[in-house]
């Protein structure tokens, strides 16, 4: 704290002698560089406690009772941590409103037939202002723009709530999702929920998050009875699917849908698993309505027609001959799944076709084969080796390799499905079309220009590397999937054969089971944010971040893959 002494001259007349209110003064006085240093002195001082503690936590060091109290402010101090970053944010955000303000109004001071509308420039500071949250919390950039839109209804119009999440009272989860349940309403509808919730924060204090958020839909209901109707009508235009990674090669399948439908559809798969289960099925309950919806999504149930859908996936011949190899496969739109979950997938549809079983598939026995592509990776990297084009927009097999290499979208922290193939160095500026320069893209991200300070390929690294800097000056490195394991290489790549030898190559894409060619095109940015309730949207609202295809900067969008 010492680095904060000279801010607290000059305070002690107005805070009398208590240290801690001459330093809250001058913090408040000097300004965010005051509260920068203040806490990079208690951030040093707290990583050092974390990861070199000595004997601090050692059993002999103090009692249950005392480590309870560190316990308490801990969470006193992350809650204060939550609503300061809520409230900087938004500071964030304004200050490069004002920015992009006066930027504009000087340019239109030299060129008056060149002003930009006022809804444009507010756009493109608040699209930066989320890359640079994203790029400094370590968040998606969909996750960080819904944090923005809830941390701005919270600093505008709901005041109790954030007071009660600075002093531990109510989560930040907890008060995420409320903002996001009041997106819909006016700011004066929403200071009405706020001051109806604060009364109920005493008798709900030990109360779960789905009796909360009751109590918020009740305070919504009660503020404005009238719009029931609307906000329902509203929010059922955000109806959406999306597929969530899991462990062990499993995934989490999530729809947001309207209430009376999404009980329909469990009740009559919790029917289903009680028939079966009476009928002697030994599988368990949850087992048997996961195989139901599985069965009546895919057309496998009497009554339902048959789909059959294109699935790439990218294993190595080595995973795909000897399951002891210790490759990992990719799934196209998914990421890394085990080898053994493939090869199940491609044995059993070889195995139906290999015991007399094509009669038995009537019409589809030719779309259930499987396609076998070889790729080649470098033997060093693991990335897909590269090709070129000429063209401005980058060629359909071209663009499916980008989409292989990388997987899902580079921007940092993001975990959106690629829409777009984009030059990293623009093609206006001299990029080329090629697989050096192409990265894969979301719609958000893709408008990278206008919300960076530089994307460039780093030039010395032995792989695809790609340096995202905001506008404020972090810094990130992205980088492709690695299809094989460098371990893996180094026991298979013979080094005493010289440079003629032959790269450790051929992962090859059987679509194993059959996808449609737009199911990246429906998911929205919402994967893996950060542990949040799969059934916890914000819905748009005036600051939100806009979900699906936006046409500004747009590069190209990825031709559809029909095989």
């Amino acid at each position: 704290m010492e680095r904060m002494n000279h801010f607290a001259q000059g305070t002690e007349a107005a805070a009398g002698d208590d240290p801690a209110r001459q330093l809250l003064d001058a913090v408040r006085t000097s300004g965010p560089t005051a509260l920068a240093e203040l806490l990079g002195d208690q951030g040093f001082l707290l990583v050092e406690l974390a990861t070199q503690p000595s004997g601090l936590f050692s059993p002999a060091s103090g009692s249950s009772s005392q480590y309870s109290d560190v316990l308490r402010r801990l969470h006193e101090q992350r809650a204060a941590m939550d609503a300061l970053e809520m409230r900087c944010i938004v500071a964030l955000a304004d200050a490069f409103r004002e920015e992009d303000r006066a930027t504009a109004d000087a340019d239109a001071a030299q060129e008056p037939d060149a002003v930009e509308a006022l809804e444009e420039t507010e756009r493109r500071a608040e699209r930066a202002a989320i890359r640079d949250v994203s790029m400094r919390t370590r968040r998606s950039p969909a996750l960080a723009g819904r944090t923005l839109s809830s941390a701005r209804r919270l600093v505008e119009s709901m005041p109790v709530m954030l007071r009660a999440v600075a002093k531990g009272q109510l989560s930040e989860g907890a008060a995420r999702s409320t903002a996001a349940s009041v997106a819909a309403l006016t700011p004066a509808r929403r200071e009405q929920v706020d001051a109806l919730l604060g009364d109920r924060l005493a008798p709900l204090d030990g109360c779960g998050t789905e009796q909360w958020r009751g109590e918020v839909a009740a305070a919504i209901a009660e503020s404005d009875p009238e719009g029931e109707a609307r906000r329902h009508a509203h929010a059922r235009q955000g109806r959406s699917v999306s597929v969530r990674r899991g462990e062990h090669g499993m995934a989490v399948v999530s729809a947001r849908l309207p209430a009376m439908d999404a009980m329909k559809i469990r009740k009559r798969l919790s029917l289903e698993a009680e028939r079966l289960r009476a009928s002697g099925d030994r599988r368990g309950h949850q087992q048997i309505q996961a195989d139901s919806f599985v069965a009546s999504l895919l057309g496998l149930e009497d009554g339902i027609d048959r789909t059959d859908l294109d699935l790439g996936v990218i294993i190595t011949d080595r995973a795909l001959l000897n399951p002891g190899c210790g490759d990992l496969a990719q799934i196209e739109g998914y990421g890394p799944i085990t080898a053994e979950a493939v090869r199940a997938e491609v044995e059993d549809g070889l195995r139906a076709l290999t015991h007399g079983a094509e009669e038995s598939l009537g019409t589809d026995t030719a779309a259930a084969k499987l396609a076998l592509r070889r790729l080649y990776t470098h033997p060093t990297t693991g990335e897909l080796v590269a090709v070129e084009s000429i063209g401005r927009v980058f060629p359909k097999a071209l663009a499916r390799f980008i989409r292989w290499r990388d997987m899902t979208c580079r921007g940092p922290f993001c975990n959106a499905p690629i829409r777009h193939a984009d030059h990293i160095k623009p093609h206006a500026a001299g990029g080329h079309t090629c697989l050096d320069n192409g990265q894969g893209l979301c719609a958000f991200c893709n408008d990278k220009e206008e919300q960076t300070a530089a994307v460039e390929r780093e030039p010395d690294s032995s792989g695809h590397r790609v340096t995202w800097t905001s506008r404020t000056g972090a810094t990130r490195g992205t980088g492709p999937v690695a299809l094989t394991s460098p371990l893996v290489e180094a026991a298979t790549v013979d080094r005493t054969a010289g440079p003629a030898a032959e790269p450790a190559t051929s992962p090859t894409t059987p679509p194993a089971a059959e996808r449609a060619p737009d199911h990246a095109a429906d998911q929205g940015h919402d994967q893996a944010d950060d542990g949040d309730p799969p059934h916890v949207a914000d819905p748009p609202g005036q600051h939100d971040l806009p979900h699906g295809d936006d046409p500004h900067g747009v590069d190209e969008q990825l031709p559809r893959d029909s095989t």
